[in-house]
């Protein structure tokens, strides 16, 4: 079979300089292009030197549908808006496109999910293999505890990221909901200041820290009467969402149109 193309969205950026990296370093899968955002200060410059791994031929550009023939997919890790004007792009092309994005709106969710009607998305709150499988855990651990274990979800990050909760807070978050059989976006806390009064029952709260240059760090906490159960994750390197960026992208190609989620890409849907 033939090499996967992708077109790294965001090569600019740091996200975007670890993408090239994981693609040069992948097996069966070639950077076919890198794009950032008109403006940008990484346009015109070399994509892998950018990346620290000296020159490859791939200039930064801002023009996506010039790379399109000459590609299979795109990986974002990129902001909202950018997102979401690259999705209208991707679908028209046909192209898939994973999207790491976090912090989108409804109606950017509507914009996405009206896309992966055209082709293959796949979107996640995170991509390592490592918080996949603890949003399977925590969604089984709420399946199995009743309501007199209120869950909690802590995380924290650099003091450069601008969304909070977490994508991966809320994935977490997702999937214990999920697993009690409750909506999130009517059952969670996010926020707690001054006379709160007792925590509500059942609701799925919410705590978000920034500071230094932490790359990842998430609990999810089932606190009960005179016992507490914590699943972590500790994220030491952007290289593990690259990684399985990288897998998504060699899953994605052929697929149906749809819109996916690394649970999908890792066989742990039905979990």
């Amino acid at each position: 079979m033939s090499d996967v193309r992708l077109i790294v969205a965001g090569a600019g950026g740091r996200m975007g300089r670890t993408l090239v990296k994981a693609i040069a370093d992948a097996p069966g899968v070639v950077l076919a292009g890198a794009v950032d955002a008109p403006g940008s200060a990484a346009l015109g410059r070399d994509s892998g030197e950018l990346a620290g791994l000296g020159p490859n031929g791939i200039a930064v550009t801002a023009d996506l549908a010039a790379l399109a023939d000459g590609a299979d997919g795109v990986v974002d890790f990129t902001l909202p808006a950018g997102s979401v004007a690259l999705v209208r792009q991707t679908a028209a092309t046909g192209l898939f496109h994973v999207i790491g994005t976090t912090g989108f709106s409804v109606a950017d969710e509507q914009v996405i999910a009206e896309a992966a009607q055209r082709i293959p998305i796949v979107k996640s709150g995170n991509m390592s293999l490592g918080v996949n499988l603890l949003a399977a855990l925590a969604k089984r651990v709420a399946a199995t505890l009743d309501e007199d274990f209120d869950i909690e979800i802590l995380e924290m990050h650099h003091n450069k990221k601008v969304d909070a909760p977490s994508g991966t807070a809320l994935l977490l978050g997702q999937a214990a909901a999920a697993g009690r059989g409750i909506d999130l976006a009517t059952r969670s806390e996010r926020g707690r200041d001054g006379h709160t009064g007792d925590r509500r029952r059942g609701d799925i709260g919410f705590a978000s820290l920034r500071g230094g240059t932490v790359v990842g760090e998430h609990w999810a906490i089932f606190a009960g009467p005179a016992e507490r159960i914590e699943l972590v994750h500790k994220a030491e390197d952007r290289m593990i969402f690259a990684r399985g960026a990288v897998r998504a992208a060699t899953w994605a190609r052929g697929r149906a149109p749809g819109l996916y989620s690394m649970m999908d890409v890792l066989g742990l849907a039905d979990v």
